[in-house]
């Protein structure tokens, strides 16, 4: 007989949209749902980036588990195949001990990925990554991103212009098969057969998220984010590496024309670029969220004169009829 598929609910919605806040109310009080989480947002894997990624607290994850952070140094590199493939162990381990797996972050490429299954991909060429490994190297990335828009242009869209790995791997797969790597993506409408998925998406007005993006900016300096990115600066870090690329530590980080790096004195500036780059990038969480089919959407709303996280509990309310429902299906 095969075995039953495992039930995951996956929560996501935009940075600051309060996915930890309900994942607090669900699964720390007495509810009866015991559960683990697996953290599906790109940075809070990295050592180091607690403040900057909104990272539970040690004691909240003494708590409630969360798994998939912490896990490697920010000169490391991590991709959504390795996502999946850790995702994949973790909720395993979650289920076998009869706790519900629940998936639940912001990273929308590595949610689609987990969600739908990982589009098959040709096997690496040394000898095509040497070469364009080489004209990077000789100051050809504008012609290689150039290339890039040209033959794909939704991983161009995607991809940062500073994220090598990403940019020459997309081109090692465009001049291997001549197709885009966007082509080779999955149904949308496809499910791994090996979960049953509860997918919650969490909605907000624009502008309602956008100031809960500002206060949370607000908050993150006044606990000392400065500080954090000031000591990875002195560790040597800088955006060059994948984890300095998060938005909360690049804009920290000032290039001077000799390509040596230095660290932003203009707290106020680098606040104000964090809180705008933190909104353009709920902006294309939404986008890539939009894309995702089967949702069960939960909007918020703040109350102005409310007090702490109102919307939070009545959203969390209705999840839980949603969740009783789907583990009550046989």
């Amino acid at each position: 007989m095969p075995e039953k598929p495992v039930p995951v609910l996956v929560l996501f919605g935009p940075t600051a949209s309060g996915k930890t806040a309900i994942l607090v109310n669900l699964f720390c009080g007495k509810t009866g749902y015991k559960a683990e989480i697996v953290s599906a947002d790109s940075m809070q894997v990295y050592r180091g980036l607690g403040i900057g990624t909104a990272k539970p607290s040690v004691a909240l994850r003494a708590a409630l588990p969360h798994h998939l952070i912490d896990i490697i140094d920010p000169d490391e590199q991590f991709n959504a195949g390795e996502f999946v493939r850790r995702a994949d162990a973790a909720c395993d381990d979650i289920h076998k001990r009869g706790l519900l797996p629940v998936v639940s972050g912001g990273s929308g490429f590595y949610l689609k990925n987990f969600i739908q299954g990982l589009p098959a991909s040709p096997p690496g060429d040394a000898v095509v990554r040497e070469r364009l490994g080489a004209e990077l190297r000789a100051g050809s990335r504008e012609s290689l991103l150039a290339e890039l828009r040209e033959a794909d242009p939704e991983s161009a869209a995607r991809i940062h212009p500073n994220d090598d790995y990403r940019l020459l791997r997309a081109l090692e797969v465009i001049r291997l098969t001549g197709r885009a790597l966007c082509s080779r993506a999955v149904n949308a409408e496809s499910r791994r057969d090996k979960y049953r998925f509860l997918l919650v998406g969490l909605g907000w007005e624009r502008e309602e998220l956008y100031r809960r993006i500002n206060r949370r900016c607000s908050q993150m300096f006044a606990e000392g984010l400065a500080d954090e990115a000031r000591r990875l600066f002195d560790r040597g870090y800088t955006p060059k590496d994948p984890g300095l690329k998060a938005i909360g530590y690049k804009e920290f980080f000032v290039c001077d024309y000799d390509g040596a790096w230095r660290f932003s004195d203009d707290l106020a500036g680098v606040q104000a670029l964090v809180a705008q780059h933190s909104r353009r990038y709920a902006k294309r969480q939404i986008t890539w969220f939009k894309k995702v089919s089967g949702v069960t959407w939960i909007k918020l709303h703040e109350e102005p004169q409310a007090e702490g996280e109102a919307a939070v509990f009545s959203a969390a309310a209705g999840i839980q009829r949603e969740l009783a429902a789907f583990l009550g299906e046989t």
